[in-house]
């Protein structure tokens, strides 16, 4: 295992354990990081215009489209970090 992967590792973990819930712009970026990070460009079609919150997730993710699985996890593990504080 790379350093950046258990880096990543840590990070989700500490994600889970933040003092503060980030706010629901942040926790989209957070969503959509380890998505791309874990499973690629976004697939499939948009979910419907009722489904607010599978809508809002796909976007998020279909925002980091193109980036590399290392550069989504360094992205993530920023994030985190910045976000422990």
């Amino acid at each position: 295992m790379s350093d950046l992967d258990s880096k990543f590792d840590q990070a989700v973990i500490d994600s889970k354990n933040l003092a503060e819930r980030p706010d629901d712009k942040t926790m989209l970026q957070i969503y959509a990081l380890y998505k791309q990070a874990t499973s690629g460009d976004v697939e499939g079609d948009r979910p419907g215009m009722f489904d607010f919150v599978a809508a809002a997730k796909y976007d998020a993710w279909e925002k980091q489209q193109g980036k590399s699985a290392e550069q989504a996890k360094t992205d993530y593990v920023a994030l985190i970090e910045r976000l422990k504080g």
